[in-house]
Formats: structure tokens, sequence, C-alpha cells
């Protein structure tokens, strides 16, 4: 058995905090112009900021550019002016929906009014998220914390994690940690993908359970990075019957350790090991799971089941044939 995690991303752009925030005042201004449109002049009227919030963003994106003193005040007070601006849009959109909850906003026609209550609906699911973003960027700008509880990175992926697993050509990814568990002929056995970021080291023991209920039977080795390495992990590995475990200490300065990590079996399972990231680069350049264009948690769990679904049936027909051949 052979175990590794990666990133799914989702389908948004790299989130700012002034992108956020135009993405709020779009999305909520659009809405509300549709219920304009329905609703004619009763009630409360639209007035449209998205030409006064652009150009807040145009001063954000040039200030951001210069790191001196005079360029970061520029930027806070084009930000408090942003922020202003989408307090203010929200404070709308709160009204245009109170205003069809008590019927001052309505169409006579059915159909019409049945579209109505879903603007209203979308209204309410994402006012608290800009609301959020609000906060956030508030918290970042004025008082330097960039870890607000309750972070978002986008209004239409909320659920989307901020995960950094050390790569260099992409240090920051935004989206969904997700395990992928090998047996022989590179057939996925297992996949999961996690609402909330685990550690690696928390996953090796569930995966060696998997393992025995689908396949009858422990894993006689068990190879995985040093992510997943644990004095604990090791000795209960072993004690569920795993003859070889063959994950890295790259802590230890034990020289028994050193030495066992040296020996034939360990490279050769360290160099099977390596076929985690062959199938991890596959899965996402033949079958899209570098980055995930369903929406929602239910939208990314579809998504990569159908990708490992995909990749399984190539592999069992290769299995197949190869034994064919025999």
């Amino acid at each position: 058995m052979r175990v590794d995690t990666t990133v799914v991303e989702n389908n948004i752009h790299y989130p700012t905090d002034s992108s956020l925030l135009g993405d709020g005042v779009r999305v909520l201004t659009r809405t509300m112009r549709k219920i304009s449109k329905l609703t004619g002049q009763a009630g409360a009227k639209l007035r449209d900021r998205g030409r006064g919030v652009g150009l807040r963003l145009l001063e954000i994106a040039r200030a951001a550019r210069g790191k001196a003193q005079p360029s970061q005040a520029k930027m806070k007070l084009a930000y408090g002016r942003l922020l202003n601006a989408t307090g203010r849009v929200v404070g709308q959109a709160k009204r245009f929906s109170k205003e069809i909850t008590t019927g001052v906003k309505y169409s006579l026609v059915p159909a019409r009014q049945v579209v109505l209550e879903g603007h209203r609906q979308l209204l309410d699911e994402m006012l608290p998220r800009v609301q959020q973003v609000i906060r956030q960027t508030k918290a970042r700008i004025f008082h330097g914390d960039s870890r607000s509880e309750g972070k978002i990175v986008s209004l239409f992926e909320p659920s989307a994690e901020v995960i950094r697993k050390g790569k260099a050509s992409k240090p920051t990814e935004f989206g969904k940690l997700v395990k992928l568990q090998e047996a022989e002929n590179q057939i996925i056995i297992d996949y999961e993908v996690f609402a909330r970021r685990p550690s690696d080291m928390d996953l090796l023991l569930p995966a060696i359970d998997v393992h025995q209920a689908k396949l009858g039977r422990v894993p006689r080795l068990v190879a995985a990075d040093a992510g997943f390495y644990s004095a604990k992990n090791e000795a209960a590995a072993k004690a569920k019957g795993v003859k070889r475990v063959c994950i890295p200490n790259r802590s230890s300065k034990s020289a028994a350790r050193k030495r066992e990590q040296k020996k034939r079996w360990f490279r050769n399972g360290q160099r099977w090991r390596t076929g985690c990231e062959g199938r991890i680069s596959v899965s996402k350049r033949r079958h899209g799971l570098n980055r995930c264009r369903y929406r929602g948690e239910d939208g990314m769990q579809r998504w990569v089941g159908l990708g490992v679904i995909a990749d399984n049936v190539i592999n069992v027909g290769l299995a197949i044939g190869k034994q064919s051949a025999k």
C-alpha cells in the first residue's frame, strides 16, 4: 500500500481583499438590478456604486505596487473608501431583501414572483459572505491580522481552504486536500476529500484499516512520505500485521534509524512510493484533478470521484491485459 495527499483547487481567481470586495459589490448590485426590473419603482431605489468601486480597485492596485510609506498610506485610504462603499451596498441589499419578504417589492405575475424569491434567496446567501469579507479586510488592513476567524477566499466557494504544502512553484493553493491510496498495479483503492485539512500523520492508520476492509488483509508493505511518520504510527502499523513500514523519519538523529533507512528493502520501498507522485501528476493532467470545475462541496466530491474512476478504468484494463498476455 502507498498513500499520499494532494490539493485539488477550486475554480476561483487568486483572492485579494479588494477583489473579494469587488466581487461582493458586483454580485449584490447585479441581483438588485434584476429585482428592480421585476418590481419597477416600488420600494427602495437602486443606487449603482459599481463605477466608484471600480475606481477604488484601480487605486488599490496602483498603490500596492509601491512599498514606500506614502503608497501604503494611499492604499489604506483607498481601502477605507472601498469598505465604505461596500457597506452601503450591503445595507441596500438588506433593504431589498426585507422589502421582498414584507411584500413591498412584488410582482403580480406568479412566475415572476417565483423568480423574485430566488433573487431574495441569493441576496440572503451572499450578504453574510460579503460581511465576512468586510470583517477580514478590516482586520488585515487596519490591524495587521491575517488570520481572522471564519476567513473565506471566495464568495462563490466559501468552503475553499488556504493550503500550503511547500511547493516552490505554487506555495499557496486554494481548494481541498485529497488523499489517494493505491495498492498493486497502480489501482486507487480509496480516496477521500477532506472538509478540513487534517495532518498527514493522522491518515496512515485509517488507510491501513481501509486496505484491510477492502482487500481482506493488511498490506505487507506500507510506503508513504515523511509527513506520515510518527513512532506511534510505525508501532501501531506493525501491531496490525504490517511487516514493512517504509516511512522515513527525517528528524531522527539515531544511528540505528539511519542504518534502517539505508537498507535495501527500505530504499526499494521508497522508490516504489514515488509512484504516488506520478499517479497524482497523471490524475491532474489526464483526469482534471488539478482544478475542480463543479461548484460546492458536493461538486468537489463528484469531480474527484469521477477522476478516480476514470484513472482506475485505464489501470484495471492494463492489468487485465497483462494477465491475458501471460
